[in-house]
């Protein structure tokens, strides 16, 4: 049985190893969208696949894997950070938000993700966690940007849809709606 107890190491078998050779788990804690998370995970799981496949949260996407694309971003102790290139042990002890986490109390949805719907910046969907994170970050770290400096914060997310120009519009809407 696993322990509970944070930085406690644990060896397990690998099935993937003919020699069945231990690897290392740790016990890492998250706190994931608010809530608390105790999770034993290997040294080399990525953030993205503990996200996806242990945790049910599947808005971050795995599009690349070589962090190219940023359909896997999601928000680290406020900052966006790629999933897919991302250690789960290396952020023990963060605060994680994904596309899950950002709606309101009330549960409607978060100002960005209504000017995206408003301003047609969702098409196929597939890169839209990724836009609207990003565009929350930017927002939240400078809340008046101009169009050139909403282009550049994006610029590492890739959208093969709407050619950018509905995401764009969609976070000067917001940044209009502030103060």
């Amino acid at each position: 049985m696993p322990s509970k107890l944070p930085g406690k190491e644990q060896k397990t078998k690998n099935p993937q190893t003919k020699t069945g050779g231990a690897i290392l788990k740790k016990q890492i804690e998250l706190k994931i969208n608010g809530v608390k998370r105790e999770i034993l995970v290997a040294a080399n799981e990525l953030l993205l696949n503990v996200l996806r496949e242990r945790l049910g949260l599947t808005g971050a996407k795995y599009g690349c894997g070589i962090g190219e694309c940023g359909s896997c971003t999601v928000l680290v102790d406020g900052e966006p950070v790629l999933a897919c290139l991302t250690l789960a042990i290396g952020v023990s002890g963060s605060d994680i938000v994904t596309i899950e986490g950002i709606s309101q109390s009330d549960g409607s949805l978060h100002p960005v993700q209504e000017s995206f719907l408003k301003h047609g910046a969702v098409q196929c969907g597939f890169c839209t966690p990724g836009m609207v994170l990003m565009g929350k970050a930017l927002l939240d770290e400078n809340p008046r940007p101009t169009e050139d400096e909403i282009r550049e914060y994006i610029r590492g997310n890739i959208c093969r849809c709407t050619g950018y120009t509905q995401i764009v519009k969609a976070v000067q809407a917001c940044s209009k709606k502030e103060g």
